[in-house]
C-alpha cells in the first residue's frame, strides 16, 4: 500500500517569543513492513540542527527558530510504501537492551486496577498467546472515547474511566506487559482510518516475544499493525515517544494546533 501523509502542527503564542529549540522524532522507521519514497519536513522560519540515531533506531532531528516570532508551523509531507508483516517488526535495527523496556514510568505505573488487570495473562499457553490476550483486555476495558483523556493522563486513570484514546490503550498495555515480566514499548506513528472515530496519528505498543521479536499490539482497532500504519518512533511511554519534543523562551501561553492526513494513492 503506497500511503500519503500532510502532518501540520501549528504552535502559537500569546508574546512572541525569544526562540524556540525543538527535536523531532517524525522520520519514518526503517524496517521490512516500510519504505519511505520521499520525505519532507519544514519548520517556519527554522534552522536544522544536528541528528543522529537513537539507541531504539529512531531518527531525531534538531531544529531552532530564532525569535521574536508568535507563530510557529511544523509542516511533515511524504510517500511511504507498506506491507503487511502481522505485526512482527523485522528488519529494524537498534541497540537497546530489550530487558530497558521493563522500566515504569509515571504514566504506566501499575496502579489501581491494572494489577488486576495484567492477572488475566497467566495460564496462557505461551508468551504471544498472553500478549494476545491482553491487548484484547486493554481493548474490552477501555472504550475507546475521543476527548475522554488528557495528555498527562495515566494509564491506571484511564483505566478506572473505562474509556480513553490510543495513548491510554498503549499505556495500559505496556503497563500490563511488564507486570507479566514482558518487555513493552510505545509507538507513534500514522494510520489510514478507515471510520470517524480513529485518528490519523496514531499510537500503539509493541511487545517483545522472544522467536519473533518485537511484535505490534493495537488495542485501539483490536489488530496488529498492517499495511495501514507507519511507524515513526517508540519509548517507554508517550513523552518519550513524541513526535516532537521542545521548548520555547517565553513567559506566556502557548496553543498546539495538530491536523494530520492519511491517505491511500496509486503506486
Amino acid at each position: 500500500m503506497l500511503l500519503l501523509i500532510d502532518h501540520l502542527t501549528r504552535y502559537r503564542y500569546d508574546v512572541p517569543v525569544r526562540g524556540v529549540v525543538q527535536s523531532h522524532r517524525l522520520t519514518p522507521s526503517l524496517h521490512d513492513g516500510q519504505e519511505v519514497i520521499d520525505w519532507q519536513i519544514e519548520v517556519s522560519g527554522g534552522v536544522m540542527g544536528g541528528s543522529f540515531r537513537d539507541g531504539a533506531g529512531d531518527v531525531v532531528q534538531g531544529w531552532s527558530v530564532k525569535g521574536p516570532v508568535r507563530e510557529i508551523e511544523v509542516r511533515v509531507r511524504g510517500r511511504v510504501a507498506t506491507n503487511d508483516t502481522a505485526g512482527v517488526l523485522r528488519g529494524h535495527r537498534e541497540s537497546v537492551a530489550v530487558e530497558a523496556y521493563l522500566r515504569e514510568t509515571q504514566l504506566t505505573e501499575l496502579a489501581g486496577g491494572l494489577a488486576t488487570l495484567a492477572r488475566l495473562a497467566e495460564g496462557a499457553e505461551n508468551r504471544l498467546a498472553a500478549c494476545h490476550l491482553l491487548s484484547s483486555a486493554v481493548s474490552e476495558a477501555v472504550a475507546y472515547t475521543p476527548g475522554a483523556t488528557q495528555m498527562h493522563t495515566t494509564a491506571a486513570e484511564a483505566l478506572e474511566e473505562g474509556e480513553g484514546v490510543c495513548q491510554d490503550h498503549a499505556h495500559i498495555l505496556c503497563a500490563v506487559a511488564r507486570a507479566n515480566g514482558v518487555p513493552a514499548r510505545y509507538v507513534s506513528g500514522y494510520l489510514l482510518a478507515e471510520g470517524a472515530a480513529h485518528q490519523a496519528a496514531h499510537a500503539w505498543a509493541e511487545l517483545f516475544v522472544p522467536g519473533l521479536g518485537w511484535v505490534g499490539f493495537d488495542p485501539a482497532n483490536e489488530c496488529c499493525p498492517d499495511a495501514r500504519y507507519v511507524r515513526l518512533g517508540s519509548g517507554l511511554d508517550a513523552r518519550e515517544a513524541a513526535p516532537i519534543r521542545g521548548s520555547a523562551r517565553s513567559t506566556g501561553a502557548e496553543t498546539l494546533d495538530v491536523t494530520v492526513a492519511v491517505l491511500a494513492t496509486q503506486q
